[in-house]
C-alpha cells in the first residue's frame, strides 16, 4: 500500500501561495537572485528547488508566464508576518476620551477636569466634551452652551475645536482634536 506524501504546509497557508507541485501551468519565470529571470518549464524549477532543498513559491500568479521565486517557504511566510505586524505598530490608534460634566458644574470640578482635558490631548488623544442634562435642567441648554464653549476657549493653545456645541438627546457635544506640533 502506496502512502500519500505528508502535507508539509497546513491549509491555510496552502491558499496564500502556490507551492511546488500545486503549480499547475507548463511554463514559469523563475526569478533567482543575481540573475535574469528566465522562462523554464515547470517541472524543471521544481527539480532545482529540490536541489536546494527549498520551495518553488508562485508568486505572481496572474503574470504570464506566473513569476517563481526558489526560496524557503516558512521563512517566506515568517518573514511576510512579521512586516504586517511592524505596518501594524506604526498605524496611529486615534483614542477618545470623554469628560463630562452637568449644566451646574462648579468653577472647581471645571478646573479639575479641564488639567485632565490638557494631559489627554498632550498624550495625542481627541477629547470629547458633554454636558448631561438629568430631568429638568434640560431648561439650562444655554448655561450647558456657555460651559463647553469656555472649556474651548480655555483648551484653544493646543486643541482645534471640531465642531460647535450640538444637543444629541440629553447631551451637548463638542469635539476637541489635538494640535498637531
Amino acid at each position: 500500500m502506496r502512502k500519500e506524501p505528508r502535507n508539509r504546509f497546513p491549509k491555510k497557508e496552502e491558499e496564500l501561495h502556490r507551492i511546488n507541485h500545486r503549480i499547475t501551468v507548463r511554463e514559469v519565470r523563475l526569478v533567482v537572485e543575481g540573475q535574469e529571470p528566465m522562462v523554464i518549464n515547470t517541472s524543471e524549477a521544481i527539480r532545482i528547488a529540490e536541489e536546494q532543498e527549498l520551495d518553488l513559491v508562485e508568486i505572481s500568479p496572474n503574470a504570464s508566464p506566473p513569476v517563481c521565486k526558489i526560496l524557503d517557504y516558512r521563512k517566506f511566510l515568517y518573514n511576510q508576518k512579521k512586516k504586517q505586524k511592524e505596518l501594524k505598530a506604526k498605524q496611529s490608534k486615534i483614542v477618545i476620551k470623554e469628560i463630562r460634566f452637568g449644566p451646574n458644574t462648579d468653577d472647581h470640578d471645571f478646573n479639575f477636569k479641564l488639567v485632565h482635558a490638557k494631559k489627554f490631548l498632550e498624550e495625542g488623544s481627541k477629547v470629547k466634551a458633554y454636558v448631561f442634562f438629568r430631568g429638568r435642567t434640560i431648561v439650562f441648554k444655554d448655561r450647558g452652551e456657555v460651559l463647553l464653549l469656555k472649556f474651548a476657549q480655555e483648551l484653544a493653545e493646543i486643541s482645534v475645536l471640531e465642531a460647535m456645541p450640538k444637543l444629541e438627546g440629553k447631551r451637548m457635544i463638542i469635539m476637541l482634536n489635538p494640535k498637531k506640533k
